[in-house]
Formats: structure tokens, sequence, C-alpha cells
């Protein structure tokens, strides 16, 4: 299935964390949505790959996205290697993302560090006609890059998605995940803060935050959205 948007992360539950808000409201303005898994989460402390992959699917579901894939890559192995390039390629290959969202460059966990600069490598190589000569697949390249904001960057986010109307449905994605997050008040109340903070920057209740490299042209000053004093 070709997609209009796709989000990337390292271990299931990720993408429902950093961007689960956005991909749930563009699901319901009727985009085809994906998320794409690098691993199977099977070196985490709580839980098994074969758990985190039932629970995968309820969030998948909750969340309305058309297409969750799994890369397959070795948790915490995840490196900028050839050969994990060339499968994600694959994956942009046949998926034909117009947009794509990656992880925050700024991360503690050492596969979430290197996965947006991986992903982003494998995006410029899927757009080579000679890349790997003999890989399937015509090239393509998505027009748009973003990158999740995180806690642990000085910046403020490029800008930020109001996911108010999907909160719910955002918080019920990660909570679908029982084996990482068993207690579900203290869960709540983390992404509803994580949530609110980002808001409070673009003046609605809920936010994610992005940044992005470009700089943006505005042709309308006077309807531009947001309040400076």
């Amino acid at each position: 299935m070709e997609l209009d948007l796709l989000a990337f992360a390292a271990h299931r539950d990720d993408n429902e964390i950093t961007c689960g808000g956005t991909l749930a409201r563009m699901a319901a303005k009727g985009l085809q949505v994906g998320a794409c898994d690098l691993s199977q989460g099977e070196m985490g402390t709580l839980g098994s790959a074969a758990d985190r992959e039932a629970e995968c699917a309820e969030a998948t579901r909750l969340l309305g996205l058309a297409e969750r894939i799994n890369a397959r890559l070795p948790d915490s192995s995840i490196f900028n290697t050839r050969e994990y390039q060339i499968r994600l390629v694959e994956i942009l290959r046949k998926h034909r993302p117009k947009t794509v969202i990656l992880p925050g460059l700024e991360q503690r966990h050492p596969d979430h560090r290197i996965t947006p600069q991986l992903v982003f490598d494998a995006c410029y190589f899927a757009g080579l006609e000679k890349f790997e000569p003999g890989l399937g697949g015509k090239k393509h390249r998505p027009r748009k890059i973003l990158w999740c904001h995180t806690q642990f960057e000085d910046r403020k986010p490029t800008f930020v998605v109001d996911i108010t109307d999907v909160m719910d449905r955002k918080i019920a994605s990660v909570l679908a995940y029982r084996t990482q997050f068993p207690d579900r008040d203290k869960t709540t109340e983390w992404l509803r803060a994580r949530a609110r903070a980002a808001g409070l920057l673009g003046g609605c209740t809920y936010a994610e935050g992005f940044t992005q490299r470009e700089t943006m042209i505005v042709d309308d000053v006077v309807g531009m959205p947001g309040v400076s004093i």
C-alpha cells in the first residue's frame, strides 16, 4: 500500500508516545497513514517480542493506521550500516510515503539516537536510481521529512500539531502496551503533561512538537496562525 505518511521509530510503542496523536489525526482526515518499527522490542526488560507484537496490533487499531511494518532489525543493535539501509530502502520504495516522521535527534537510548540518521540516509538512497543494482522497487524519495521534538532538546519545536481531539486515542494506544506501562494512571498523567507542554507553545490544549530543516514560505502574513502578544 502506498502511504501519505509513514512514521519510523526504533521500538514498538515509540511511535505511539512521540507522534501517536498526529498519526491518529491524519488518519482521521482520510490519509493513508502507517508506522514502521525497526525492531521487535525483544530486549525490553518487561514483556517479550510476542507480547509487544499483540500489543502493537491493538495500538495500531486504536490509531486507525492503514499499515504497520516491522523491519526486524535487532533490538539494542541498530546501527547505520549498508545492510540496514538496504532493508529500509526496500520499505520506502514499497510504500512510497509522501512524508516521513523520524525520532528526534537528541535521545538517551542509542537505538533512538541512531534511528533518525539511519532512516534519513535510507530516504536519500531510496531516490537514487543506481543504488544497489538489482534491488527491487522504483526509486522514491519522500517529499518531506519531519523530526519529533524531544525533551532532550534545548530549542523549541518548529511547529506543533494540535492533537486535543485525539488525545484520548493517543493515550489508549500507549496503554495498549500493558507490559510496558503497568501503571496506567501514572502513564496517562505523563502523556498529558508532555502534550500540554507542547500545546502551550502553540496555544492549544494538547499538541505534539516537530522540527524541520526548511524555512517555510508564507503567502499571507495576515492570516498566519498563532498570537504574538
